[in-house]
């Protein structure tokens, strides 16, 4: 009988996956077994049962029964699994070349409200931009935590990675920020190999990678366009923005914020108490819903 052993999924494909097994460094190929009935699939951050199948390659017998898992959310109500047992999301985002996208980053925030998350805020190229960013103090006013990172050269690296503290965390951003340069300062590999040996292609530059990072791990996902927030309500966004909640209450207790009279959110946006860029947030993912 073959010996069953732990592992962590690295990144998945079609048909096999990269696993890093507990107590050994490196990663392994992996196939994934396919039994009868069975519908779920291994997410990166999944642990997983493994047992030996040839020199360096196991199989995936068994999904352990996950904490978390989150997932796409599209407006028809389809799912698409992301990443297994996150518990802080990490965001990316470049303060000049690429300019800031502001919509991305409150989408990501709302995102990592509704899945009741952890969020850290990493602001990069600093040095490019213009002038001092508003953009840190406006996100440290509203509770979050926020970093500065030279992606290129490192600086602020032992400080985000202090702040992770060994936490089971998600990095995600725009293309150009940064992010994958992060990674790599966290002892992430871009390239991990090639998944065709079992019908997968060349899949790697797409798939989410992870770094051990004993006792959590680093998950780079592959982009900011699988964290859509689908279709949503006034009643379910407005908490994900803390500075409406701290605006007061509205004439009508079911306020959208968006034309009725009397609205303390739309007030505060007028006194500069809210920023322009969050209300035009929260107007475009209701439109978007």
């Amino acid at each position: 009988m073959s010996k069953t052993l732990f592992a962590l999924v690295v990144s998945v494909g079609r048909n096999s996956a990269w696993v890093a097994l507990d107590g050994e460094p490196g990663i392994r190929l992996a196939q994934i077994r396919r039994s009868s009935g069975a519908r779920s699939m291994p997410v990166p951050g999944d642990r997983v049962r493994v047992s030996p199948l040839e020199e360096s390659v196991v199989v995936i017998d068994a999904i352990e029964p996950r904490e978390r898992l989150l997932a796409r959310r599209t407006v028809a109500g389809r799912e698409k699994a992301l990443a297994a047992n996150v518990e802080l999301l990490v965001t990316v985002t470049s303060l000049a070349a690429p300019p800031p996208r502001t919509i991305v980053l409150d989408q990501l925030l709302v995102y990592a409200h509704f899945e009741e998350i952890a969020a850290l805020l990493v602001f990069t190229k600093a040095d490019l931009a213009p002038s001092d960013s508003p953009l840190p103090a406006l996100y440290r006013s509203l509770g979050y935590r926020c970093l500065s990172i030279d992606a290129k050269h490192g600086a602020g690296i032992e400080e985000f990675r202090s702040a992770l503290d060994g936490s089971r965390s998600l990095l995600v951003g725009v293309s150009g920020v940064g992010k994958s340069s992060i990674f790599r300062w966290m002892g992430g590999e871009n390239e991990i190999g090639d998944l065709s040996r079992f019908g997968l292609g060349r899949q790697t530059t797409t798939a989410a990678r992870l770094v051990r990072l004993d006792p959590g791990f680093l998950i780079d996902s592959p982009g900011v366009a699988d964290f859509g927030l689908g279709l949503v309500t006034p009643s379910e966004l407005a908490p994900a923005f803390p500075e409406f909640v701290a605006a007061g209450r509205c004439r009508f207790a079911d306020c959208t914020h968006r034309s009725e009279p009397d609205c303390a959110v739309r007030a505060a946006v007028t006194r500069g108490e809210i920023a322009a860029s969050r209300y035009e947030s929260y107007t475009r993912f209701l439109s978007e819903g």
